[in-house]
C-alpha cells in the first residue's frame, strides 16, 4: 500500500524528493566519527608537537621514552594485581597471566621493531614527532595518562604516609624457626636452595603482639585477645613443624579467640596433616576459620572444612554466628568472596548485637564489612606483597586495589581492619617482608 508519489506509507519524501529511511542515521554516523577521530588526531599531534619544545634534545628524549616504558610495565602490573583478586578459575587465570605476561615484552618489541627509523630518528634529535606514527603518538599518550593517574594514586597509598592507616602499638620477636625447633624445615630441593638466598626470610616468623584501637568497640571487650594466623599454604615444600611452632605460640598466648583466615591446603596429600597440626590450639570462646582461593586447589574443599571441625575448628564460610564474648552478644562473620560465599546482607542487621567482627579471606571485602556495619576485619591473602622496596613498600598484591591493602591496620568508618602477611605462601620466597603470627589485643581508642 503506497501514499503519495508511490512511497510505502510509513515513510515521507525528504524534500530533495529522496526517501527518509530510519536506518540513514546509521550513516549519518560514520562521518561524525571520522570528524571526531580526525580532531583526536589533531589533538595528538598537537600535543606531540608542544612536547617537542620541551623535549628538544636527545638525552630529554631518552629519559620521555624510558617514561613511557615505564608506564607501560606499571600498567601491566595493574592489570596482574587485580586479574589475582578475581574468582575465576584457577586455569583461566594462570592462562590469562601468561598472555598477558607474553604481551608485556611483545608489545613494545613489535612497535620498536615496526617504527625503529622514526623513532630512532626522533631521539637523536633529528626529526620532530611528526616524522612518529599516529599508532605509536596514541598509546605512548594513553600510556603516560592512564600511568599518571595510577601512579599518583600508587604513591598516594605508600605506607610511609600512613593514609587511612590505624596507629598502633607493636611488639615484634622475630622467631628463625629452624634454629627454635632444631628442625629441617625445608622438605624438598628447591625450598632448601631458597632457603639459602642470602636476603630470603621465609622461616623467620615475626610474632607481633598488637595493640589495635577499635572504633566502636564496646568497654566490656577492651583488652580482648584475638590469636590471628592466615595463609597456611601446606604445599609439601616446607615441612608441617613451621604451621605448628605457630599455632603453638598462638595457644601459649592464651588468646580469648583464634582466627584463621584461609588459604589452608595447596596439595590434597596436605589435607591428612590438618587434624595434627590444629587440634593442640585452645581459645576461651573457640577457634574459628573461613578457606580461601587457594584451597579450592584441593579435588573437594569441603573435605578441608571436615577435617578443621574435627580439629576443634568452627567453620564460619558464608556463615553468621551470634556469639557471646565476656557476656555481649556478638556477631562473627565469614566472608569468602569471590571464590565461595559470604553472608546476606539483610541477615546480618541486628540492632542487638553489640560488636561485629568477620573474617575475610580478601582485603578487598573492606567494603562490604563497612557496608554491613562491622566493627572489625580481619583478612589475609596479600602476603604483605611477598616483598617490599625501602619505602617504596609492597609493588605485588592479588587485590582489586593494589598494594593499597597489602598488610597493616586500617580504618574506614565504621570498620576497623587488620590485614596479616600471613605464615607461608606458594612463592618460596619473602623479602623484607617475614610471615607474621599477629597476637592482637582490642582496645577502645579512649584507653
Amino acid at each position: 500500500m503506497s501514499g503519495s508519489f508511490g512511497c510505502p506509507i510509513g515513510l515521507t519524501m525528504s524534500p530533495g524528493g529522496h526517501n527518509s529511511f530510519p536506518w540513514t542515521k546509521t550513516f549519518d554516523f560514520v562521518p561524525q566519527m571520522a570528524t571526531v577521530f580526525h580532531g583526536f588526531v589533531s589533538r595528538v599531534q598537537s600535543s606531540a608537537n608542544r612536547l617537542d619544545s620541551f623535549f628538544s634534545d636527545p638525552f630529554s628524549r631518552i629519559v620521555l621514552l624510558a617514561v613511557v616504558l615505564f608506564c607501560h610495565l606499571g600498567l601491566r602490573l595493574t592489570f596482574y594485581n587485580r586479574l589475582n583478586s578475581l574468582g575465576w578459575k584457577r586455569a583461566t587465570i594462570k592462562r590469562t597471566e601468561k598472555i598477558a605476561f607474553a604481551e608485556t615484552w611483545v608489545t613494545p618489541l613489535i612497535l620498536g621493531a615496526i617504527f625503529w627509523q622514526p623513532i630512532s630518528k626522533w631521539v637523536l634529535g633529528q626529526s620532530d614527532s611528526e616524522v612518529l606514527p599516529i599508532v605509536l603518538l596514541a598509546y605512548a599518550a594513553f600510556c603516560l595518562v592512564m600511568g599518571a593517574m595510577f601512579g599518583f594514586l600508587w604513591l598516594l597509598w605508600r605506607p610511609i604516609w600512613r593514609f587511612q592507616h590505624v596507629p598502633t602499638k607493636r611488639d615484634v620477636e622475630v622467631h628463625d624457626v629452624s634454629i627454635q625447633t632444631g628442625l629441617t624445615l625445608a622438605r624438598t630441593r628447591k625450598c632448601r636452595w631458597a632457603a639459602k638466598v642470602p636476603v630470603n626470610q621465609i622461616f623467620e616468623m615475626a610474632v607481633e603482639q598488637i595493640e589495635l584501637p577499635v572504633v566502636g568497640l564496646p568497654e566490656q571487650l577492651d583488652g580482648y585477645k584475638i590469636a590471628h594466623l592466615s595463609d597456611i599454604h601446606l604445599t609439601g615444600q616446607v615441612a608441617p613443624d613451621f604451621t605448628a611452632h605457630a599455632v603453638s605460640i598462638a595457644t601459649q598466648w592464651s588468646p580469648d579467640l583464634m582466627a584463621l583466615t584461609g588459604d589452608i591446603v595447596d596439595k590434597q596429600p596436605c589435607v591428612a596433616w590438618l587434624h595434627d597440626l590444629f587440634s593442640p590450639a585452645r581459645a576461651k570462646d573457640g577457634c574459628y576459620f573461613v578457606l580461601g582461593n587457594h584451597d579450592t586447589r584441593i579435588s573437594d574443599p569441603s573435605v578441608v572444612r571436615d577435617r578443621m571441625t574435627e580439629a576443634g575448628w568452627i567453620d564460619v564460610g558464608g556463615k553468621i554466628e551470634t556469639v557471646s564474648l565476656r557476656s555481649l552478644d556478638c556477631q562473627l562473620l565469614g566472608n569468602e568472596w569471590p571464590w565461595f560465599t559470604r553472608p546476606n546482607d539483610p541477615l546480618i542487621s541486628d540492632e542487638s548485637i553489640g560488636f561485629r567482627l568477620c573474617l575475610s579471606h580478601s582485603p578487598d571485602q573492606f567494603d562490604w564489612c563497612r557496608r554491613n556495619g562491622v566493627d572489625l576485619m580481619l583478612a589475609g591473602h596479600t602476603h604483605g606483597g611477598q616483598g617490599r622496596l625501602p619505602l617504596a613498600g609492597p609493588i605485588l598484591s592479588p587485590s582489586w586495589h593494589g598494594s593499597r591493602w597489602a598488610s597493616g591496620d586500617f580504618y574506614r568508618s565504621p570498620t576497623t581492619m587488620h590485614v596479616s602477611r600471613g605464615l607461608s605462601g606458594v612463592h618460596l620466597l619473602r623479602i623484607r617482608c617475614r610471615p607474621e603470627l599477629s597476637l592482637i589485643t582490642l582496645r577502645c581508642p579512649s584507653s
